[in-house]
């Protein structure tokens, strides 16, 4: 019986921790309807993964897990995906940019790492904040990304580990 009290408890706070890093609780509700819509509207989370990143013939999709991504600007809402061939973030909402000409665009906020360029990916948790899990993703040129509030941290942690670890040997310099 602990252990799945255990299990629950991991879960609520991975859902508090969810919802707490968003900026404001409509944004996040309003995001999360966006984004379940979208998968819906394409048939699930698997057809997303291949319309928004243009997934190869072999690619499989291993995990898609909700989370933030930590930027400059802020977290920002959104799905990892980890497949196959690489590890992936996308917004859950569409981004204002500006462009040159003065105009503005609206785009999902993308990153798309092959697991070949990728060295390693950490763990890391918050030392006054135990429940605050972080992994942090570092490329071949030590360029780093750093995913949290997971809903189910440890089982995306061990889901990037796996493909890393099954992931073509990197070309070396």
């Amino acid at each position: 019986m602990d252990k799945n009290r255990k299990k629950a408890d991991n879960f609520v706070d991975g859902i508090r921790e969810h919802l707490i890093l968003g900026p404001k609780f409509s944004e996040t509700v309003k995001g999360k309807l966006s984004l379940g819509a979208r998968i819906l509207q394409l048939g699930g989370v698997k057809r997303v993964f291949r319309q928004i990143f243009c997934a190869k013939e072999g690619e499989k999709l291993l995990k898609a897990s909700q989370c933030y991504l930590s930027t400059t600007a802020g977290p920002i809402a959104g799905l990892l995906f980890i497949s196959t061939q690489r590890v992936a973030f996308c917004s859950d909402r569409s981004i204002k940019f500006s462009c040159p000409n003065g105009e503005f665009v609206r785009i999902h906020y993308k990153v798309s790492i092959p697991l070949r360029k990728i060295k390693k990916a950490n763990q890391s948790e918050n030392a006054k904040k135990p429940s605050q899990k972080f992994m942090e993703i570092v490329t071949m040129d030590n360029f780093d990304f750093w995913f949290m509030g997971f809903l189910n941290y440890q089982k995306a942690f061990s889901y990037v580990r796996q493909a890393i670890s099954q992931a073509p040997n990197p070309v070396q310099k």
